[in-house]
C-alpha cells in the first residue's frame, strides 16, 4: 500500500457512526439550553451556565473520541487488570469523607478540586473490557461452569455492591444485563446464563422491598397517578410533557413543564423536553439516531475477525443502548423510575466524555478492519 493510501486510511472515520453521534451531541446543546435556561437563570443568575459547562464537557468528549480513535484497541487487553483495579479503588473513593460527593441522598461522585467525576461510568468501561478479555482467552473452555460463567459474576457481584452501597440501583441493573449479553455473546451456555436470573431475581426483590424508597418507587411504577405529590410526580409529570407537546410540538423553548414543574429536566428527563417541544418529529428523529448508532456498532463487532475486538464493540454498543432503553423507558414511564442520563444528549460531563471515548473506540476497530 503506498503512502498516500495508508495517510488517507488514517485520516478516516466511519461517518455512518460518527455523524448520528455529532448530531445528538449537537442537539444536546440545544436542547440542555432550552431545559437549564430558567433554572440556571434562577439559582446561578447566568440563563447559560449549564450551557457552557455542557459545552466543555462536548469539547472535552470529542477531545476524548479522536485519541481513543487512534489508540490501537488490543491495548486494552493488556490493561484489563490495571482498569479493573482502578475501578474498584474509584468506587471506593466515594464512601471517603472529603473526596466522595453527595446529592440527593446518594454518594456516587468523586469531587477534586472542584471538579466532580462519576466513577460507576469507567467501571462501566473496565467492565466491558474484562468481560472481553476474559471471554476471549477462554474461548475453548467457556462452557465449563467454574470458567466461562463464575469468574464472570464473582466480579459482576463485587462491583455490583460498592454501586449498590451508593445507592445507585439502575446503573447497577446496566451492568447486570450488560455482562449478560456480552457472556451470551461469548458462547456461555445457555442453562448457565438462566442461573443469572435465578440470582438477579431474588436479590432484586430483597433490595426492592427492603428499601423504603425502592419499594415506593415500584409502586408509584404501577401507578404514578397514586401518588401525585411524591415519588409519582416526576413521572406524571414527564407524561405531561409528552401529552402536552401533541404530534408537532410546542417549538423549540415553549416547553411549560421544564418552569420548575419537571425536575431535573436538562438531565434524566431531558427526552420529556423533547417530546414536549418537538414533538412525534423530534422524538422519531432522536430515536433513529440512536438506532443508526446500534446497528453501526453490532455491523463493527459482527465482522470484526479477532474475538477481542469482537466483543468490546459489542460491549460498547450494548453498553450506550441499555442506557438508551431505559432512560427513555422510565420517561415514558415503562419502567420504574432510575437515575440513568441519556447518551449525548442529558447535561453531564462524565457520562458525555465517557460515551463519546466509547465511539472512539469503536472507530479504532472498524478502522483495524479496513486494514
Amino acid at each position: 500500500m503506498s503512502g498516500k493510501d495508508q495517510t488517507f486510511r488514517y485520516l478516516t472515520f466511519d461517518f455512518i457512526l460518527l455523524l448520528p453521534v455529532l448530531v445528538l451531541t449537537g442537539l444536546g446543546l440545544v436542547m440542555v439550553y432550552s431545559a437549564s435556561s430558567e433554572l440556571a437563570l434562577k439559582h446561578y443568575a447566568d440563563e447559560y451556565y449549564f450551557l457552557k459547562k455542557q459545552s466543555i464537557f462536548a469539547g472535552l468528549g470529542i477531545a476524548g473520541l479522536l485519541i481513543c480513535r487512534y489508540i490501537p484497541y488490543r491495548i486494552y487487553s493488556k490493561l484489563v487488570y490495571v482498569f479493573l483495579a482502578a475501578a474498584f479503588v474509584l468506587l471506593g473513593l466515594v464512601f471517603i469523607d472529603g473526596i466522595g460527593y453527595s446529592a440527593g441522598g446518594a454518594s456516587r461522585w468523586i469531587k477534586v478540586m472542584g471538579l466532580t467525576f462519576q466513577p460507576v461510568e469507567f467501571a462501566r468501561f473496565a467492565l466491558i473490557v474484562f468481560m472481553a478479555y476474559s471471554l476471549f482467552k477462554k474461548q475453548d473452555r467457556v462452557e465449563d461452569f467454574s470458567i466461562g460463567f463464575i469468574p464472570h459474576v464473582a466480579i459482576l457481584g463485587l462491583l455490583s455492591m460498592l454501586v449498590i452501597l451508593q445507592p445507585d440501583f439502575g446503573s447497577t441493573a446496566i451492568l447486570w444485563m450488560l455482562v449478560w449479553a456480552m457472556m451470551f455473546a461469548g458462547r456461555v451456555p445457555l442453562r448457565h446464563l438462566c442461573l443469572t436470573l435465578l440470582l438477579v431475581a431474588p436479590a432484586g426483590m430483597y433490595l426492592i422491598f427492603t428499601s423504603q424508597y425502592r419499594f415506593k418507587r415500584y409502586m408509584t411504577f404501577l401507578d404514578p397517578w397514586k401518588y401525585p405529590r411524591d415519588e409519582g410526580y416526576q413521572i406524571i409529570h414527564s407524561l405531561m410533557a409528552f401529552g402536552s407537546g401533541g404530534i408537532w410540538g410546542k417549538g423549540f423553548g415553549q416547553g411549560y413543564q421544564k418552569l420548575f414543574y419537571l425536575p431535573t429536566p436538562h438531565t434524566d428527563f431531558i427526552f420529556s423536553v423533547i417530546g414536549e417541544e418537538g414533538g412525534l418529529p423530534w422524538v422519531l428523529v432522536v430515536l433513529g439516531l440512536y438506532l443508526i448508532i446500534l446497528w453501526r456498532g453490532i455491523d463493527i463487532a459482527r465482522s470484526e475477525r479477532g474475538f477481542f475486538g469482537s466483543l468490546l464493540a459489542l460491549g460498547l454498543a450494548s453498553s450506550i443502548a441499555l442506557q438508551v432503553v431505559v432512560n427513555m423507558g422510565v420517561n415514558l414511564s415503562l419502567l420504574p423510575t432510575k437515575g440513568l442520563t441519556l447518551p449525548f444528549l442529558s447535561y453531564g460531563g462524565t457520562s458525555l466524555i465517557v460515551n463519546l471515548a466509547f465511539i472512539g473506540v469503536l472507530m479504532n476497530i472498524w478502522a483495524h478492519q479496513k486494514k
